[in-house]
């Protein structure tokens, strides 16, 4: 009898966990893969660690989703701009009403901290240090406590976003309480950074916020945006709650990017696809950002789905390309590549890969920007005719049923291996349907799934034929020197394709300074035009997100730029 108990107890309990939950009222509910390494704003890794971030703390600007331009958030106006020979000033003041959890004022002194911290040795920040070089000095206000000025080496349009938007100010109470960095300036850490990696000082400081308290505990984690971590169950879930008295709430107007709507914001970890529809179908879920391309027209299709959902496409800033090894002698000539180029079938591709949720491009610019993206160039169109004749141009043979050329005395055979990252099963399909064109054109192309840091090191040691990777840029700075200058050619650098030409060399280097939109777009089209000539980065398209939101929620602030909506703008919507 106790085994039937027992039996009968089990199976309550399994009814009861397969009940719908009720509607969660005024909290929000996020699938999120996997959980983030660690919410330490300096040391996070991943964009999922950002947007949750980005709920506890805040920049002096941001970019407001809803209309994608870069606005002051917790400084009161955007900076005044001083250029002087070498050196330019961007000079701030937070926000009067701007204040942290313990009811002090954010000042000054906090974002001169939360830079000596980015640039202070020994503390994990060898990510973003190094992005804020460019950082020499900053200089309070005697008379004013919340006024300062960033001293910048040289100028770009870039300093403005880097130096307002891309760095989290944090409350020096909680981060230095013994003041161990007040007896260091911003050039003294950034200078003497080797001899300072011995100071004991600094390495007091480096252990105390490197610790795992500053990671994940509640407690340590405040700043002055308008949620404060409530909990985190590895693997299950990461709540975050609001403020009861938050100062963003006090502002002399309603300011439409400084926002905290939602009681609780959840993010549920669901590393299944299969489990995250379930929990969306059930109502465990509110939103789900990157659905599979699939499930997402399942869904839209689905009459049940469609009255509960809302369904959103927003192109986005990240694009999806075929690089080849423009240093190997198979591609050294550009009509070799623009052969290869031939037989991508684009139209398959995103049919079959992205359900048609995709925009064909020619460059890394978006063709969603009409300013800047060169549309009197068309995509190379799948033609195998045009690539044998391509092939034949540059100095192939066909053997029977072999492509040869001789090289320096020896015989080459054209065939390729196209190296992606295993997990992805899109960049499979890319491949495939790549293998079976290049097939009738009597190219063999071998299959080479990667786990991606094996692959990384293929593409740094030049290890590799072609690869399928993707692409994020934004819309407010164009720097291709990274990725397309001749500098960054090489193990050291992430031009793994070889491209580079002078003129566009040139051309990077103007764009990365140029302040005139006039210019900048002359040199973007300049750009795309040399990039589909050389054809070392075949760009295949522009991918758009696939987002759905429950009905229950408005003002989402739907965007291109990840992660795609605001969350802390939502409100319930009245019925």
């Amino acid at each position: 009898m106790k085994k039937i108990s027992i039996y009968l107890f089990v199976l309550v309990l399994i009814i009861a966990g397969c009940r719908r939950p009720q509607p969660a009222g005024n909290e929000v509910r996020i699938r999120v893969e996997q959980d983030p390494e660690n919410l330490n704003p300096v040391s996070y890794l991943s964009k999922n660690a950002a947007q949750m971030i980005n709920l506890l703390y805040q920049s002096l600007l941001t970019v407001d989703l809803a209309d994608g331009k870069l606005k002051p958030l917790l400084a009161e106006s955007m900076p005044t701009v001083v250029k002087q020979d070498s050196v330019s000033f961007f000079t701030y003041r937070i926000r009067p009403e701007a204040t942290w959890d313990n009811g002090a004022p954010v000042t000054a002194s906090d974002v001169v901290f939360s830079l000596k911290v980015i640039k202070c040795p020994l503390v994990n920040n060898e990510k973003i240090r190094p992005d804020f070089e460019f950082i020499q000095d900053i200089r309070t206000d005697a008379a004013d406590p919340k006024k300062f000025t960033i001293v910048c080496k040289g100028f770009t349009p870039e300093h403005l976003l880097m130096s307002g938007e891309r760095f989290f100010v944090m409350p020096e109470y909680i981060g230095d309480p013994k003041g161990l960095l007040k007896q260091f300036t911003l050039p003294q850490l950034q200078n003497n950074f080797d001899a300072l990696t011995q100071d004991p000082q600094i390495a007091q400081f480096a252990e105390h916020f490197n610790s795992a308290d500053f990671t994940r505990n509640p407690e340590k984690l405040q700043g002055s945006a308008g949620y404060q971590l409530e909990n985190w169950t590895t693997g299950q879930q990461i709540q975050f709650k609001r403020k009861p008295d938050w100062w963003g709430n006090k502002t002399p107007q309603t300011i439409g990017h400084l926002t905290a709507n939602p009681e609780k914001i959840t993010f549920r970890i669901v590393p299944d696809n299969a489990a995250a529809l379930v929990a969306l179908k059930n109502g465990q879920l509110d939103v789900w950002q990157n659905v599979p391309a699939t499930v997402f027209q399942q869904l839209r299709q689905d009459k049940t789905q469609s009255e509960k959902f809302q369904f959103f496409t927003p192109q986005t800033y990240s694009f999806v390309y075929l690089g080849l090894n423009g240093q190997s002698e198979k591609f050294s000539d550009p009509r070799t590549r623009r052969a290869i180029a031939h037989l991508l079938d684009l139209d398959a591709i995103i049919k079959t890969t992205q359900q048609n949720l995709a925009v064909k491009t020619v460059g890394p610019i978006s063709p969603a920007d009409k300013r800047f993206y060169n549309s009197q160039i068309q995509p190379y169109t799948y033609n195998v005719t045009r690539a044998t004749e391509l092939l034949l141009l540059a100095g192939w043979q066909k053997n029977g049923s072999v492509w040869q050329r001789k090289t320096n005395g020896e015989i080459m055979q054209l065939k390729l291996n196209i190296g992606y990252n295993a997990s992805n099963s899109e960049y499979e399909n890319i491949a495939l349907i790549f293998q079976q064109a290049a097939a009738k054109a009597g190219i063999p192309v071998t299959l080479q799934p990667l786990e991606n840091g094996v692959l990384s090191k293929d593409l740094k040691t030049g290890n590799f034929d072609c690869f399928i990777r993707s692409l994020t840029g934004n819309p407010f700075v164009f720097n291709f020197k990274p990725i397309l200058h001749s500098e960054s050619v090489g193990p050291d650098g992430l031009n793994y394709t070889g491209f580079s030409t002078p003129e566009s060399d040139r051309l990077i280097e103007a764009l990365y300074a140029s302040n005139s939109e006039a210019e900048k777009a002359k040199m973007l089209k300049r750009l795309q035009e040399i990039l589909h000539e050389e054809s070392n980065l075949i760009f295949l398209f522009f991918q758009q997100d696939r987002i759905v939101v429950n009905k229950r929620f408005g003002n989402l602030k739907i965007s291109g730029i990840k992660p795609g909506y605001d969350v802390s703008a939502f409100t319930l919507q009245v019925d």
